[in-house]
């Protein structure tokens, strides 16, 4: 079992930058990729990027070269930095954890509860 806690979410304006955190529990963080997902109101839930267990990352087309996720396998914890936002990258995120590395929802086992990113124009 993993259980994951997201942090670091609120409200920036547009060209600002947040930091979020998503801490882990379980002995076995290291063996996860780790995702961030979003979900925007009225809209379906987004693959953002994923970290695998080596530390290689992945991005969605919209988020390349503005967000960045890194792990700390020492302390259990996959960040998410967001830097220049925009209005339409106000949405929930999600941290999520599974064995495979994939782009969508049902290829991770373990979600967090989400922190909400609301970018003003």
């Amino acid at each position: 079992q993993v259980q994951l806690v997201e942090s670091g979410g609120g409200l920036v304006q547009a060209g600002g930058s947040l930091r979020l955190s998503c801490a882990a529990s379980g002995r076995t963080f290291s063996s996860y990729v780790m995702g961030w997902f979003r979900q925007a109101p009225g809209k379906e839930r987004e693959f953002v990027g994923r970290v695998s267990w080596s530390g290689s990352s992945t991005y969605t087309d919209s988020v390349k070269g503005r967000f960045t996720i890194s792990r700390d396998n020492a302390k259990n914890t996959v960040y998410l930095q967001m830097n220049s936002l925009k209005p339409e990258d106000t949405a929930v995120y999600y941290c999520a954890a599974g064995l495979r590395v994939g782009v969508r929802g049902y290829e991770y086992d373990y979600w967090g509860q989400g922190t909400q990113v609301t970018v003003s124009s």
